[in-house]
């Protein structure tokens, strides 16, 4: 790839890393405790939204909770994979 194209990677201390889920639900408790420790290590800002506060985020993720956004793009919804949340952060 042509040195003009490469993108240097980013730092994650730079990057908002969103939860959005739900209280009651154990799969939004795993996601929460695997986000704090990977945002904890890198220095990422971790902020968390519940859906049932917001009808817009439910209205767009109510089937698929838990939902790891990016600076606001979704990653990854139901499971967070730490190595893949970790990758996702330096890219």
């Amino acid at each position: 790839m042509s040195p003009l194209l490469r993108r240097a990677p980013k730092n994650p201390a730079d990057r908002t890393v969103t939860l959005i889920g739900k209280p009651g639900c154990h799969l939004c408790d795993d996601a929460r405790e695997t986000i704090l420790r990977v945002t904890g290590e890198t220095g990422a800002t971790f902020e968390e939204k519940d859906i049932t506060q917001d009808p817009e985020l439910y209205r767009s993720y109510a089937e698929q909770i838990p939902v790891t956004l990016i600076d606001g793009r979704q990653h990854d919804f139901w499971r967070v994979d730490e190595r893949r949340l970790r990758a996702a952060l330096s890219a």
